[in-house]
């Protein structure tokens, strides 16, 4: 029997039910339908190869089980922004959890805020997911959207129906610092693209743990090609200030950086130390193994479906959540 030809009557004949609940079956209505009829539904439907028009079903239920994430396309990421450590981990974290729960993934990536609005008003979604917007207006966003959302890391006054899950990023840069002292670092320099939002808080975490005056910035350009140009400048200025000790604001950095310094025969750990911030799947397997500050992808798609389904069914939940984080230890860093 050809999928064309598949009718729900035809699947209600063979199994000797009435049309209706077939189709209560397909849309997901069976809280008066014993498991073992849905199973025997479920196991025709899969033998005839029928296929339900699921965007149709999706959209006229109350209930779509559709869970929206909007990542930013930011112009550093240069056109392959899920190819970042950070947003493959927790893209593959929250599909395990969407999968577990019985929801549909829905993924946009863009860099311009307008267009999230547009984006959740298309589809009846559950509640939706932004990561890397740091900055943007979730007031407006929350005024112009009747879901509510969680935020990966944003930076904003709090407001209803809206979920910014954080990480605890002062304690992840202060674990780093603690740690470059322990080994018996005496300067340490910090990179990253911007001095703002949650790179600003890791840094700051990190100069924390060294005394004023032994801690150095450098604000690196978002695009590699420039970077390369900057580091080529900047070099002699590391050697000579007799830095050994370098911190990250990512993974993404500290590999870029540590690859850069191995190019002009700069050892690791030898001459100089390198610890990142993400514990992306990368830092595993570099050489050497990139010692970094972990978040757990996990924990975090767990708490933000959780925090989705809350303010879904009107339960209270705190408006900003902050998750722990741990140093790894590994091949770049060591004994001085």
């Amino acid at each position: 029997m050809s999928q064309n030809r598949v009718r729900i009557v035809d699947i209600a004949e063979a199994l000797g039910l009435s049309t209706a609940t077939v189709s209560n079956v397909i849309h997901g209505k069976t809280n008066k339908i014993s498991d073992e009829t849905v199973k025997r539904v479920q196991q025709e439907l899969e033998k005839t190869g029928y296929i339900p028009n699921m965007a149709g079903i999706l959209l006229a239920r109350n209930n779509s089980k559709i869970i929206g994430v909007v990542i930013n396309d930011h112009v550093k990421y240069e056109g392959r922004v899920l190819e970042d450590g950070f947003v493959m981990s927790s893209l593959n974290a929250l599909s395990h959890e969407v999968n577990k729960k019985g929801y549909f993934l829905m993924i946009k990536t863009t860099a311009d805020t307008k267009e999230i609005p547009v984006f959740a008003s298309m589809w009846n979604m559950e509640g939706l997911i932004l990561m890397g917007f740091c900055e943007a207006d979730y007031e407006k966003l929350r005024n112009q959207m009747r879901i509510s959302f969680v935020v990966y890391d944003g930076f904003f006054e709090r407001c209803s129906k809206v979920v910014n899950l954080v990480i605890d990023n002062f304690d992840g840069g202060y674990q780093a610092g603690k740690y470059f002292r322990e080994l018996g670092h005496k300067k340490a320099l910090c990179i990253s693209d911007n001095y703002v939002c949650m790179d600003k808080v890791r840094i700051e975490g990190f100069k924390n743990a060294f005394a004023p005056g032994e801690t150095f910035f450098w604000r690196i350009p978002e695009l590699k090609k420039e970077r390369g140009f900057f580091y080529e400048k900047k070099l002699p200025e590391l050697l000579s200030e007799n830095i050994t000790a370098v911190f990250a604001v990512s993974d993404y950095y500290a590999l870029d950086f540590m690859a850069f310094l191995q190019e002009k025969g700069v050892e690791i750990p030898g001459d100089i130390q390198v610890i990142g911030f993400d514990d992306s799947i990368v830092s595993k397997v570099s050489n050497p193994s990139l010692t970094t500050v972990r978040q757990d992808p996990m924990l975090r798609a767990k708490t933000a479906i959780e925090c989705i389904e809350a303010m879904r069914d009107g339960r209270n939940c705190n408006p900003e959540i902050i998750l722990p984080v741990e140093l790894i230890k590994r091949q770049s860093t060591g004994e001085l």
